[in-house]
């Protein structure tokens, strides 16, 4: 099988030395491209510059638009039979930077500028974009969150599938409780305790459903 990746943090800009990220180690993704390569697979793996977790076989992409640049290439060459985003992208771009007496377009905004303030605008959804590159992909995203219960996050997700025709999604966070949680559009599959366990579970998900289609 042919397997797309996406992990780590993508990024903003504020100048050209600073900039607004999330926070992703880029661990998952890296032990998930193991896993599938240890299982045969050919898998294409892009990490954001920001990930701690590196791979020598990973392209790295700094914004939501770099990586998607990266994905319509990949679309481009060969089937995919599936793309696992657990990549921690960008919600909100930077639009404007100020500072006091006006917008700022400095290449390195001075220690000396005193306050400064940025314009977010929300950013469009990568996600809701993979089922047209990838029409016949299985397709698994994720969902992290920090606040509600479980059967919040376990909606979401849910919420996630259907808005963006995705066949299943990962949920973590404080919000969800330790380890994993795996739904598909019925609801909760099953929990997970580790993300070598998660890796496991999802080599063998992903291959009994291209076996399948």
């Amino acid at each position: 099988m042919r397997i797309v990746i996406t992990g780590g943090p993508a990024s903003e800009a504020i100048d050209q030395v600073r900039f607004i990220t999330n926070q992703s180690t880029g661990e998952l993704a890296v032990k998930l491209a193991q896993k599938f390569s240890a299982a045969g697979d050919r898998v294409e793996l892009f990490l954001g510059r920001g990930a701690i977790w590196r791979s020598e076989n990973a392209k790295y992409f700094q914004t939501n638009e770099d990586l998607h640049r990266f994905l319509s290439e990949v679309q481009q060459r060969d089937r995919v039979d599936a793309v696992l985003h657990a990549a921690a992208l960008s919600d909100f771009g930077v639009t404007q930077v100020r500072v006091p007496g006006g917008a700022s377009e400095a290449a390195k905004i001075s220690s000396e500028a005193g306050s400064i303030e940025l314009r977010l605008v929300p950013k469009p959804k990568l996600i809701r974009d993979l089922r047209d590159l990838f029409a016949g992909a299985y397709i698994v995203g994720w969902k992290f969150e920090l606040e509600g219960t479980p059967m919040d996050v376990v909606r979401e997700g849910m919420r996630q599938i259907e808005v963006s025709r995705t066949n299943a999604c990962v949920l973590n966070g404080s919000a969800f409780g330790p380890g994993f949680g795996f739904c598909t559009s019925l609801g909760l599959v099953c929990t997970i305790p580790t993300k070598d366990a998660l890796s496991d579970w999802l080599v063998e998900v992903v291959g009994k459903a291209s076996a399948a289609g």
